[in-house]
């Protein structure tokens, strides 16, 4: 399957290396630059004296144990996790032909930024990951495909940042999926429009990845006394249901309706609940009289849906729903591994579920004809990231 079709991964991540920030960002800033101390034989993420990331949490692929328990650093991953060329070594191995990245630092819908509290570092935080991640992906421009951050608090801002990251080749804006957990309006409002009037300018698709609301202390923090393992599972578990609440925010709140031509994407999201998902929307659209209001709205949520929304998977089972969602979908699924993260398709987990991305391939999506294999591996994510 792989070395047919060559796999397109749309949704990867990068760990960040140590110089990101202090390498570009003005040195008048001093430690509130994001930085890395070794703390306890740890490697860790600082802005100033407080801890705001570690590598290690977000870099499992190949770590033989599961949270809390991690890798204490950069020594103790592998280096495809932080280094253009490993990573395209990695790929060969896998077969993988390109693969879309993510951030972990500044948060997957860029609120990590917010924790630097001086409005123009955030700003020029946030462009200097934004060049980063560019030069990285220089590498091979063909197969490691960049997401722009954007500094969302700031809706001008924003719209510049858009502008500039497709002029220096971002292949995709990152946006936050919860604005309103950070005080700001929830993303059908007016606020918004601007925002998404400058992505449909450049033809870049929005990206929204789970977890691109205020995530944080509920990994920690266990209120039911569920027990650390158990805690940390349920509070994984509520992430993937955080874009299902984005896009009934998206669906009902007419952001289709007003940018036909805006391309959205729930990153990470998985795919088995969307046909019910849809089924419940239009039932409620219909029932709601939602017309009477907005007559504007002529297509059902799901056709809006269809229209305009991609999502993707990576471990589920054909039993589990990607069969009826692929049947009903064909166009707008595509496939992911999350390399390197802890659901990532990179097992090193003895008595865990995860596998080879070929050899998961090979087992669970053998029942799709050829002509469908290809758009979920290869076509539908060439269209939606324009290439070539």
């Amino acid at each position: 399957m792989f070395d047919e079709f060559g796999p397109i991964d749309t949704d990867t991540h990068i760990t960040e290396p140590p110089d990101v920030w202090t390498l570009r960002v003005s040195k008048k800033w001093g430690d509130a630059v994001p930085h890395i101390k070794r703390m306890n034989g740890m490697d860790m993420w600082f802005v100033r004296d407080q801890v705001i990331h570690a590598p290690g949490w977000v870099t499992m692929a190949g770590f033989d144990g599961s949270y809390p328990d991690h890798p204490q650093g950069f020594d103790d991953i592998p280096k495809s996790a932080f280094d253009a060329h490993e990573r395209l070594k990695f790929m060969d191995g896998e077969g993988i032909q390109a693969q879309v990245l993510y951030p972990n630092v500044g948060g997957f819908g860029a609120g990590g930024f917010l924790k630097l509290g001086e409005p123009e570092l955030m700003l020029e935080c946030v462009r200097a990951y934004n060049d980063f991640l560019v030069e990285w992906c220089s590498a091979d421009k063909k197969r490691l495909l960049p997401g722009a951050a954007i500094p969302f608090w700031d809706v001008k801002e924003s719209v510049k940042e858009i502008h500039r990251a497709a002029s220096i080749g971002h292949k995709t804006i990152l946006a936050c999926t919860a604005p309103q957990d950070f005080g700001f309006p929830r993303l059908p409002h007016p606020h918004w429009d601007p925002f998404w009037a400058a992505i449909e300018e450049t033809g870049l698709p929005v990206s929204f990845h789970i977890g691109g609301g205020a995530i944080g202390g509920s990994f920690t923090d266990d209120p039911c006394l569920m027990g650390e393992r158990a805690n940390i599972a349920a509070e994984s578990t509520k992430l993937f249901l955080g874009n299902q609440i984005c896009l009934v925010d998206i669906l009902f709140g007419g952001i289709c309706h007003r940018f036909p031509k805006l391309k959205l994407f729930s990153v990470e999201s998985g795919i088995g609940w969307v046909p019910s998902f849809l089924e419940f929307c239009d039932w409620q659209f219909v029932n709601t009289s939602v017309r009477k209001e907005h007559p504007e709205y002529k297509l059902l949520p799901s056709e809006y849906f269809r229209r305009q929304i991609h999502a993707s998977f990576w471990f589920e089972d054909e039993n589990a729903g990607i069969e009826n969602a692929i049947r009903v979908l064909p166009d707008n699924i595509m496939w992911e591994t999350d390399f390197p993260h802890p659901t990532s398709q990179s097992p090193a987990l003895k008595d865990g579920w995860s596998r080879s991305p070929r050899d998961y391939a090979a087992d669970k999506l053998a029942f799709l004809g050829k002509d469908v294999l290809k758009k979920v591996l290869h076509t539908n994510a060439a269209k939606f990231f324009n290439l070539n």
